[in-house]
């Protein structure tokens, strides 16, 4: 059975972006601090963080990959949000991952242009 080339490169994305999930989750927080970010942006992250801290999911964490893959998701939408309002720049500022790392952010986000 030959599997779709999109939808294995969508696989390994999603693969990577939960690979970055720390990182991600770092620039993220970092973002929220910035006082240099409108109110808006700033009070979506900081939802965010009030949602991955809850001790429940939309899918439980104990299941293979899928229990992970809820909050990549979530946190790639947000990403995109706040970057749409904040600006490439913030994100390319805030990053401390790898270089690697921020180019699969950029991918996620569908950033415009190269990191």
């Amino acid at each position: 059975m030959k599997v779709d080339p999109r939808l294995r490169s969508r696989k390994a994305l999603l693969r990577e972006a939960v690979r970055l999930l720390p990182d991600t989750l770092g620039l993220l927080r970092r973002l929220a601090a910035d006082p240099g970010l409108g109110r808006p942006v700033r009070l979506r992250l900081w939802l965010l963080f009030a949602y991955l801290a809850l001790p429940f999911d939309l899918i439980p964490d104990f299941i293979p990959v899928l229990g992970y893959a809820d909050d990549a998701v979530l946190v790639a939408a947000v990403l995109r949000s706040v970057v749409r309002r904040a600006g490439p720049d913030a994100v390319r500022r805030h990053w401390r991952g790898s270089p690697d790392g921020l180019a699969t952010v950029w991918t996620l986000a569908r950033l415009p242009g190269s990191p």
